[in-house]
């Protein structure tokens, strides 16, 4: 089983993408594409450098390219968790994979704002209306080589309303792969 995540900063696709890990998926993140690109110039791997870079490699090298890096890095027969699917020639890529499912994490604004502050890490927004320009920022442009996250969203198979605990985010993604088996 292949599960795609998508979503908004800090509505719990890490969490998810830790517990399938638990559950015995292996996990590939696009955005681990791009922090090697990162590394590489020697530049950290802030929110603002991994948009801008992540841009660029799309513009370059064609929209889908992240996923394609993540599929040359799959082995064998195993479960896979793919985080940070932000364009959707991203899941056309990876539709082309037997039992690929893409998943669309949300939650309220406020409550993913009060998670992005929590991590604190270098994605860590300054303010509130920084984390919401950004997300607006994210979510649709002309240059369909860009996060295109809305676009993104609506291919989801499911949607995960990540608004409750901890546990409960569990339950709907067991739910969820007891579904896709």
């Amino acid at each position: 089983m292949l599960v795609g995540l998508t979503g908004t900063n800090g509505a719990g696709k890490t969490s998810g993408a830790d517990y399938l890990q638990e559950l015995g998926f292996h996990y590939l993140s696009l955005s681990d594409e791009i922090r090697l690109e990162l590394a590489d110039r020697n530049e950290s791997p802030t929110r603002e450098n991994l948009t801008r870079v992540g841009n660029e490699l799309r513009a370059r090298f064609g929209a889908s390219v992240l996923a394609r890096r993540a599929i040359a890095r799959l082995a064998g027969e195993s479960d896979y968790v793919i985080d940070s699917i932000r364009n959707p020639s991203e899941v056309a890529a990876l539709r082309e994979l037997p039992g690929f499912r893409l998943v669309h994490f949300d939650a309220p604004l406020a409550e993913r704002y009060r998670r992005a502050v929590e991590r604190k890490d270098e994605r860590t927004p300054l303010s509130f209306e920084e984390f919401s320009e950004q997300e607006q920022r994210e979510m649709e442009s002309p240059d369909q080589t860009t996060q295109q996250l809305r676009a993104t969203f609506r291919l989801a198979d499911e949607t995960l309303l990540n608004s409750g605990s901890l546990a409960e985010m569990r339950a709907k993604l067991d739910r969820l792969i007891a579904r896709g088996r």
